[in-house]
């Protein structure tokens, strides 16, 4: 059974649990956004479902739910960001308009952020910028979850990557993928539900390639592509936690127990497309709709829906977990 729920009830029920589970009024109103952000646009792993993490960890100190992240500008394009051990999307939320502001000043910005909880959904930030006319690429890491062929331990995140454009019409293109083979919730629900995963996706405690889901939380998910994918998960894990000094994946605490941070790392660059190409958007919504009429796959042009689908379990469990 399910439930359906307008926007703004949808937000006030995640606004609400999280001010119970300890989250300040800001945090609560960050990631009640972006939780209902990620059900829209049809990523319910990491949406409602997730924000479970997230009461969990205010709860039992993984988050600090008091924490105010300060902002400061090295350089003209630059916003670096502290999260204080809080969410990751207070500190984005803050500096969004700023961002935005300064690409489009000086045609290039980043912004910068350290020491936070999760990302959530990773692709958010990057639409959201792509909803100002802007070209966003977006990288994060936390803690290792996912290793490299001939490697037991666990030395990278899932290390995701987002990438989006605006065009002339409609939403934006999108692409939002981790560098592993799957997603660790994906992994993670296969586990709770007994289902087996795909070969290639997951090895076991052993080191073994494993499609038991139960066995592959013990081991360790794989990169997609082999050495591809690897080298990829490398190049983010320096975008997100070597540029920013965030924790890198290997010392990064994990994100499901322990009263510690993870301290992962986000860098966001926005790019004003137009100086160089005048018509980037029109340009670029011909060139989309060329490749579709071939039959390719176009990612992320979804019409954000007007409501949201909840199943009546996971609204039980939210509004346990953000009980007094």
């Amino acid at each position: 059974m399910t439930r359906r729920f307008g926007l703004v009830e949808a937000g006030e029920l995640a606004e609400r649990a999280c001010r119970s589970a300890g989250a300040s009024a800001d945090q609560a109103r960050s990631l009640a956004r972006a939780a209902v952000a990620a059900e829209q646009q049809g990523r319910a792993t990491a949406g409602f479902s997730h924000l479970l993490d997230y009461l969990r960890g205010f709860r039992e100190g993984r988050i600090d739910g008091a924490a105010e992240p300060p902002l400061t500008s090295p350089a003209p394009a630059m916003i670096l960001c502290d999260a204080k051990g809080g969410i990751a999307q207070l500190g984005f939320d803050r500096a969004y308009d700023d961002l935005a502001g300064r690409a489009q000043t000086f045609g290039i910005a980043l912004f910068a952020q350290f020491g936070s909880y999760t990302t959530g959904e990773l692709g958010d930030y990057a639409r959201r910028l792509a909803e100002k006319n802007l070209v966003a690429l977006a990288a994060t890491n936390g803690p290792a979850l996912m290793t490299v062929a001939g490697v037991k331990e666990r030395v990278y995140c899932t290390n995701p990557i987002a990438f989006a454009a605006p065009l002339d019409a409609g939403p934006p293109l999108l692409i939002d993928q981790a560098t592993s083979a799957t997603a660790f919730v994906t992994l993670r629900r296969a586990a709770e539900e007994g289902r087996a995963l795909e070969p290639g996706w997951a090895i076991d405690g052993e080191g073994r390639e494993t499609t038991d889901a139960r066995a592959a939380l013990k081991g360790a998910l794989l990169a997609f592509g082999g050495a591809r994918g690897a080298n990829i998960a490398l190049m983010v894990e320096i975008l997100a936690a070597g540029l920013t000094g965030a924790n890198w994946s290997l010392d990064a605490s994990p994100f499901d127990r322990g009263n510690r941070s993870p301290g992962a790392g986000l860098l966001v660059i926005a790019i004003t497309p137009t100086l160089f190409a005048p018509d980037f958007p029109q340009r670029l919504g011909r060139q989309v709709e060329r490749l579709a009429k071939l039959g390719v796959h176009i990612p992320g042009r979804r019409v954000a829906s007007a409501e949201i689908e909840l199943p009546d379990a996971l609204v039980a469990e939210i509004e346990r977990a953000g009980a007094p």
